[in-house]
């Protein structure tokens, strides 16, 4: 995986005040991914100040928000507690201007999240970004898959 980052480490998850936090979650295969291919994928992370970052973990967990409509089971599907995600959601909504996420208050039928229009766009943006740098720099990726020693 080649990643893009102002950090040397390959910190995903979180910002760098959830470093402790997050450096383990970082290497938690997640069971929502899908299998990897034999190419080089380029993982971009957009560290937006020194504090707030966007990578490829919390985009995830809105991708799995969407999907599931509730964030208890966005971080089950990534083998995180319920506090982690709770508290990743929590950091993007406190992140950007308007929430990314939506939560309803759990009762009789239970509580739900929903993503809203502007985490959707988040998600959009985010993902165009990566398709164009790995439009960018396909040739460098191939090149560097040649240069992998034999049965690596």
């Amino acid at each position: 995986m080649v990643s893009l980052s102002n950090h040397e480490a390959n910190d995903s998850l979180a910002s760098p005040r959830d470093h402790v936090h997050s450096v383990a979650m970082a290497r938690v295969p997640s069971r929502s991914k899908p299998p990897r291919s034999a190419e080089p994928e380029l993982s971009i992370r957009i560290d937006l100040d020194e504090e707030d970052a966007l990578g490829p973990g919390k985009v995830r967990l809105l991708e799995l928000v969407r999907e599931h409509g509730s964030i208890s089971s966005a971080g089950r599907a990534m083998d995180m507690s319920y506090r982690r995600a709770w508290l990743l959601v929590d950091e993007l909504n406190r992140t950007f201007r308007k929430p990314l996420v939506e939560t309803q208050k759990g009762g009789g039928g239970g509580g739900g999240a929903q993503l809203t229009p502007f985490g959707n766009e988040v998600i959009r943006l985010y993902r165009a970004i990566g398709a164009d740098a790995t439009q960018a720099t396909l040739g460098h990726l191939q090149s560097l898959q040649r240069m992998r020693a034999p049965g690596r």
